[in-house]
C-alpha cells in the first residue's frame, strides 16, 4: 500500500515537472493556471462572504432574542420583590376574625386592605405574573417545592395536598416556587 502511495507521489511530482517545462514554452498555458488560481481565490472569498453573512445573521437574531427576552423579563426583579407584599396582605387579611369583620371601622380598614389586594393581582396580570397552580396537582419540581411528606389516604402518594406559600410564573418563567405540603401513604 505504502508503494502505491510512493508511486502517485512520484507521478503527480513528474506531472508538474513537465507542466512547468511547458508552461514556460506556452504562455496560453501560463495564463490558463493564472485563470485557474483567480478563480480559486474568488471562490475562497465567495465562501469567506457567506460565512460571514450567515454568522451576522446569526448574532442579529440572538441579539433580537436577547432583546425580546430583557423587554419581556425585565419587571421580573421587581415582581419577585412585590411577592412579599402581596403574601403580607393576604395573610393580614386571613387573620382577620369574623368578629373584627362586624365591627364597623375595622370593616372600612379591611375594604382598603382588600383593595389593594385586588389592585396588586390586577397589576400582576396586566404584566403576566400568575399563581402556580397547586393543591390537588402532581409535585412538579419545576414549578413546587415539597417541604414535607403528609400521610393521607384520600390522595395518590405525589400529590400536593397543602400550600405554605403560593408559588408565581411570570409569561413561562418561574418567578418563586410553591412551597408545599405532598401526601404519602399512612
Amino acid at each position: 500500500m505504502d508503494g502505491m502511495i510512493d508511486d502517485n507521489d512520484k507521478l503527480r511530482d513528474e506531472a508538474e515537472e513537465i507542466r512547468e517545462e511547458t508552461a514556460a514554452e506556452a504562455p496560453e498555458l501560463a495564463e490558463h493556471d493564472l485563470l485557474a488560481e483567480l478563480q480559486q481565490q474568488l471562490d475562497d472569498a465567495n465562501a469567506k462572504a457567506l460565512y460571514t453573512a450567515a454568522e451576522l445573521q446569526n448574532t442579529r437574531r440572538r441579539m433580537e432574542k436577547e432583546m425580546a427576552d430583557a423587554r419581556s423579563y425585565a419587571a421580573a426583579g421587581f415582581a419577585r420583590d412585590m411577592l412579599a407584599i402581596k403574601d403580607h396582605l393576604d395573610r393580614a387579611l386571613a387573620a382577620v376574625s369574623d368578629e373584627l369583620r362586624a365591627d364597623k371601622t375595622a370593616a372600612n380598614f379591611l375594604a382598603g386592605i382588600e383593595a389593594t389586594s385586588r389592585e396588586l393581582e390586577q397589576v400582576f396580570t396586566r404584566h403576566g405574573v400568575s399563581r402556580v397552580e397547586s393543591k390537588g396537582q402532581p409535585l412538579d419540581p419545576h414549578k413546587h417545592q415539597a417541604m414535607l411528606e403528609i400521610p393521607s389516604d384520600d390522595a395518590e402518594p405525589g400529590t400536593i395536598v397543602e400550600e405554605m406559600q403560593a408559588g408565581y410564573v411570570m409569561k413561562d418563567r418561574l418567578l418563586r416556587p410553591a412551597l408545599v405540603g405532598v401526601a404519602k401513604k399512612p
